[in-house]
């Protein structure tokens, strides 16, 4: 039995409204059968034949820039990187029917040198347009274009160039910038750049359509690592990313519609894929959703978030989904989190996964935070609503769940069906949320570890303090605060009583449940 509220909010190009998991499947199906492949012209452009030297010291940036030219101004078709060879640029501007194809055991690698990234382009930072040093791989405008093969992007960045300007350089333009999006400054002014230490994205397609981007590695970003902005028809297959600096997030559709990632794995410094439109008022400016993205067959091996809505959702994110993924790390910190605050603001609705194994995570496998930054005061209040998680295994976690809305904006229609949480070390923690069903849901907590101290305590006072600390911490409640106050969705069984009738005390079972 599963119990929802129809969405409440419009949905962007004529989607249906949704009212179950069934029936956000079958949308999923109609939207991945629209996500089209771009196809190209069958002609290939040799960078070498353009004046690239392989070398790894060459300049190789306007050869990447004449080459592409090139193949956009006659029809289209390959620009490829011939293997073996490491060929050093500045950034890369893609064109309109033009495929950037790295061939096997090549590598691309980006200049360390600020100066190489200017002109200033129009970009988005943390959500809010600016001007900017431009992406390591950009494109504006522009239909049709792919970045695909089995060689390298190797970004160049480490702990003495680019991941530096986290720690304090950034903060003074970071505050200018936030500032200038409060005042409503005309993108165009908000010039920034050198003196600002604003770091650049690695891809970066901008108000584009119709990309691939497929199979290459990517290495090293200065920041967030794919990051397809106001675009439509994206498909990303087969990636590796491998990048562990600070804002390393994997991919980060943004404003974004139709949108496949699959087949793909994450090894990252920050969440594995954050689905995003943009922070504040300046998203609210733009308000342009994230709708309809569908991640399917990924691993994540290495991040803050498995699958991640926030925190810059200002716009709202709608219609998003997950299947048959891998979550496997103890360094990943949250399954599925969705995460804002009252200045962030911003609506996560019809969110579904399924078919999700996380070997373990290091708090919670699913996450709702809308105090964010531990801002819990302001003018926008963030909301999810309709949530659907079937068959999700976790093996181990703090907590199950850890869904914590906010007092003047409840959550709406969470359900999670036959799904096990085992090995969790800390109770749920629920509040805010109006309409939680579980239906089939195991949460087996572990047996409670005194510390040295308890030890010590226990030897001192006896065995009736160990008998205590036994029911104190086998009684696993599972607490609910709903409209009619705060009530129990299992009840704490006696572990005395379960003992002598050969039950577990720290396995809690609903069955069916709805509050």
């Amino acid at each position: 039995l599963l119990t929802a509220v129809s969405a409440t909010l419009p949905y962007a190009g004529g989607d249906p409204t949704i009212t179950t998991a069934e029936e956000g499947w079958e949308h999923a199906k109609k939207v991945i059968a629209r996500i089209q492949q771009p196809f190209f012209p069958d002609v290939d452009h040799n960078i070498k034949d353009f004046g690239a030297i392989g070398d790894g010291v060459s300049d190789c940036t306007d050869a990447f820039k004449t080459a592409i030219d090139h193949a956009h101004k006659t029809g289209g078709g390959r620009v490829v990187v011939p293997p073996g060879g490491v060929y050093l640029s500045g950034p890369i501007v893609l064109k309109s029917n033009v495929e950037l194809h790295l061939k096997s055991s090549s590598t691309i690698r980006f200049k360390q040198e600020p100066l190489a990234y200017l002109p200033l382009v129009r970009t988005r930072w943390e959500g809010v347009e600016l001007m900017n040093y431009s992406p390591l791989i950009y494109a504006y405008e522009e239909e049709n274009i792919a970045i695909t093969g089995e060689g390298t992007l190797d970004g160049n960045a480490n702990e003495e160039v680019w991941w530096p300007w986290k720690y304090g350089p950034q903060y003074e333009g970071r505050d200018r910038l936030f500032q200038m999006a409060k005042d409503n400054v005309p993108v165009e002014e908000r010039i920034f750049g050198e003196g600002y230490y604003l770091r650049p994205n690695f891809i970066e397609p901008y108000r584009s359509k119709n990309i691939l981007i497929q199979d290459i590695k990517i290495i090293n970003s200065p920041m967030w690592v794919i990051h397809p902005t106001f675009c439509s028809n994206v498909i990303v297959r087969g990636v590796t990313v491998d990048s562990h600096g600070p804002n390393n997030d994997g991919c980060d559709p943004d404003s974004c519609k139709d949108v496949l990632i699959e087949n793909s794995s994450f090894d990252t410094g920050d969440d594995c894929v954050a689905v995003k439109s943009g922070r504040g008022d300046d998203g609210r400016r733009v308000n342009i959703p994230s709708v309809n993205i569908i991640m399917r067959n990924c691993t994540m091996k290495d991040g803050h978030g498995g699958l991640v809505a926030g925190s810059e959702i200002a716009a709202g994110v709608r219609n998003l989904f997950a299947e048959d993924c891998l979550w496997n790390i103890p360094n990943l910190r949250y399954g599925l989190r969705i995460k804002s605050n009252p200045l962030f603001g911003g609506v996560a609705e019809n969110i579904f996964i399924r078919n999700i194994h996380m070997k373990q995570v290091s708090r919670a496998a699913i996450r709702l935070n809308f105090k964010y930054e531990q801002v819990e005061v302001g003018p926008h209040m963030p909301r999810a609503n309709n949530i659907f998680a079937d068959n999700i295994t976790s093996e181990r976690s703090q907590h199950a769940l850890q869904l914590e809305a906010l007092s003047d904006a409840w959550s709406n229609n969470i359900t999670i069906r036959q799904s096990n949480f085992s090995d969790v070390e800390k109770p749920n923690i629920i509040s805010y949320i109006d309409g939680l069903t579980l239906v089939d849901v195991c949460f087996e907590y572990l047996p409670y570890r005194p510390s040295i101290r308890d030890v010590a305590i226990m030897l001192f006072i006896g065995a009736s303090f160990a008998l205590y600390l036994v029911e104190k911490f086998a009684h696993r409640t599972i607490l609910v605060e709903t409209r009619l106050g705060v009530v129990n969705i299992t009840k704490p069984i006696s572990s005395m009583m379960a003992l002598s009738k050969g039950l577990n005390p720290l396995r809690s079972r609903a069955v069916h449940a709805k509050y």
